[in-house]
């Protein structure tokens, strides 16, 4: 997590979880916010033992500022969203210009994925210029 304790707005975090709860409920296992320099975990559900390497999540997550770029013109259509495939869940990234968030999730339908980048780019996109 960020040493700075204001990282991520109160407003935004609220919003970001509340949009991921929305869309898929108590399969919500965690949602953390990341731009080019930092991190914070703004949730992580009770059943969850704490302690995961979110730096190195994050590392890792911040290659797709990267990957955006590079897949912008593509024959395939803009970038959207990634999802990695887990033994006990799943990892959505949706990241915009400067910032973006992870969400980890139990087992879901493949069209809730979709949903739930949609919800959490909405989100990102209203705080583009915060």
């Amino acid at each position: 997590m960020s040493s700075e304790a204001d990282y991520v707005s109160e407003d935004l975090a609220n919003e970001l979880v509340s949009a991921c709860r929305t869309t898929v409920g108590d399969r919500l296992r965690s949602v953390t916010y990341f731009d080019t320099v930092g991190e914070e975990q703004l949730y992580l559900r009770d059943d969850l033992e704490p302690g995961a390497n979110i730096v190195g999540f994050a590392d890792n997550e911040r290659l797709g500022f990267r990957s955006k770029t590079i897949y912008d013109g593509s024959e395939l259509g803009e970038y959207q969203f990634t999802i990695r495939v887990f033994e006990h869940g799943y990892l959505t990234r949706v990241i915009g210009d400067y910032h973006g968030t992870f969400v980890t999730t139990d087992r879901l339908p493949t069209d809730r994925f979709e949903d739930l980048a949609s919800a959490v780019e909405s989100v990102l996109e209203d705080h583009e210029s915060t």
